[in-house]
């Protein structure tokens, strides 16, 4: 079963690189460099926006290189991106593996900064809907909207649960943030006698 390399998580304007080992494919068929070519298509939701990245042999071995250079990923949108790869031998095509990567918009700038908002939408949305009970609490409206929805003095209670369901949410990916950087997981505790 093929397994990639390729990371789950990318900044754009960076320099990518991974390897992929070799693997089979079809009836046993050993995909394996420099007989077979591997290609990867990265796509999002956004039109025109795509690369292809074709491996290389990776030092006399079975497997391939592949680099996205730090000009090509500048271009990237920031947000979820989903690739496929392909191995191409002659007339023969395999689909061998596929799945997704989140792009992070990059930090660099030139001149003066402009204004980034890095929440994830679950962050967004609590702060509106927390700032939509503030409102009505404070007695500031009688009714505020969030998104398509519109709710009334008299569905704060709607509101406090939506707002419950979303800090839900906001912890458990804050959670998973600090996990997959290495930073444990804030709900082991560890007691030394």
């Amino acid at each position: 079963m093929f397994k990639s390399d390729l990371p789950s998580e990318i900044t754009a304007g960076t320099t990518i690189e991974w390897v992929d080992e070799a693997t089979t494919a079809g009836i046993n068929e050993t995909i394996s460099s420099p007989d077979w070519t591997l290609e990867y298509y990265l796509r999002t939701n956004t039109s025109s926006e795509g690369h292809t990245a074709t491996g290389t042999q990776y030092s006399n071995s079975s497997g391939w290189q592949f680099s996205i250079s730090a000009t090509a990923s500048a271009e990237f949108i920031a947000g979820n991106w989903f690739w496929s790869v392909r191995a191409f031998k002659g007339a023969k095509v395999f689909e061998i593996g596929s799945g997704e990567l989140t792009v992070k918009q990059s930090l660099q700038y030139t001149g003066t900064p402009a204004a980034i908002d890095n929440r994830t939408q679950n962050e967004k949305d609590l702060d509106a809907v927390t700032a939509a009970i503030r409102a009505m609490v404070e007695d500031k409206a009688q009714e505020y909207s969030i998104g398509n929805r519109t709710f009334k003095r008299i569905d704060l209670d709607k509101l406090e649960n939506l707002q419950a369901k979303l800090r839900s949410r906001v912890a458990s990916e804050k959670r998973y943030s600090l996990i997959s950087q290495g930073l444990g997981d804030p709900k082991n505790l560890y007691v030394r006698f």
